[in-house]
């Protein structure tokens, strides 16, 4: 089954959204499409789920666009494909109409689940399977999914770089980039490279969204991805640059723990859209026609 660049769904440039958990239901329930312009729930949490916490969750999707960002695909993974979970998967984006869904590039599981995002070796080997599987998941799920390049602390192998790696394997699956902003940044102190000449490097044209988050300083060369922190400035900047060079997509402010204020929430998710506007301004482009999108839309 093909997925080409020009079925991707419909989504305005100028946005902004906030991941919704159970524990925000109650001060997420007056927010308005325009305050936060999305909402993205990891699917494996509300599979399933009906009572009240179900009967939530419908009245946000219902008035909320929404996305999808998985945790237990693992992509990756030695192990076979959980087909189940994939048929779940396609179900729970069907009656809830979801815009788009992303996952990790990365493994979490064997046999039996490993509770965290393991990097996949940069290697052709890698490369060829990974590509067979989300060809796959897409075909399974009847739509295009994209994959986030990660955050991670150690390689198995690597013949290529990691920005190779992920072109091939985008290229290969013909599947889109979950571009996370922060993960290049913390990369870039961990493994010692320039996170600038990084992000040049990345298949832009195949941007869905944006991921956008803080992380925890263990050490001054060593960051831990937790988004638990509030965005620092050197992240807002790459943010930025990421909008010059791939134009403007749908921007997720990721907070999972030590969760602020939803004022203080709401303040990040502004100065979002204050770049956003500022990048569009400035003559965004659709990056794969070279036209300017004045209608601040790319379809």
């Amino acid at each position: 089954m093909a997925h080409n660049l020009d079925k991707v769904v419909t989504k305005p440039a100028l946005s902004a959204g906030l991941g919704l958990r159970r524990s925000e239901m109650k001060s997420f329930a007056e927010l308005t499409p325009a305050e936060v312009n999305f909402m993205e729930v990891a699917p494996e949490n509300w599979i399933g789920v009906g009572g009240r916490f179900g009967e939530q969750l419908r009245s946000y999707t219902e008035r909320f666009p929404f996305f999808c960002h998985g945790l237990s695909l693992s992509i990756g993974s030695p192990a076979p494909l959980d087909t189940a979970l994939i048929s779940n998967i396609k179900n729970f984006l069907d009656e809830h109409k979801v815009l788009c869904y992303s996952e990790h590039l990365s493994y979490c599981s064997d046999d039996g689940h490993l509770y965290d995002l393991l990097p996949i070796p940069f290697t052709e080997e890698a490369v060829h399977y990974v590509a067979g599987r989300v060809r796959e998941v897409q075909d399974r799920l009847e739509r295009r999914i994209a994959l986030e390049n990660v955050s991670y602390y150690l390689t198995a192998g690597q013949d290529l770089t990691e920005a190779e790696f992920i072109n091939a394997v985008l290229s290969e699956a013909d599947c889109d980039l979950l571009l996370d902003v922060n993960n290049i940044y913390v990369n870039s102190i961990n493994h010692r490279y320039n996170a600038s000449d990084f992000l040049r490097q990345l298949p832009g044209a195949r941007t869905a969204y944006y991921h956008i988050a803080g992380h925890y300083d263990e050490a001054e060369d060593l960051k831990v991805d937790t988004h638990g922190a509030d965005v620092i400035e050197p992240v807002w900047a790459l943010l930025e640059q990421a909008y010059g060079l791939f134009g403007v997509r749908p921007t997720l402010l990721e907070r999972d723990f030590n969760i602020p204020p939803l004022v203080d929430m709401l303040a990040e998710l502004n100065r979002v859209k204050q770049i956003q506007t500022r990048a569009l301004a400035g003559g965004a482009h659709d990056f794969r026609t070279g036209s300017p999108t004045s209608s601040g839309v790319i379809a």
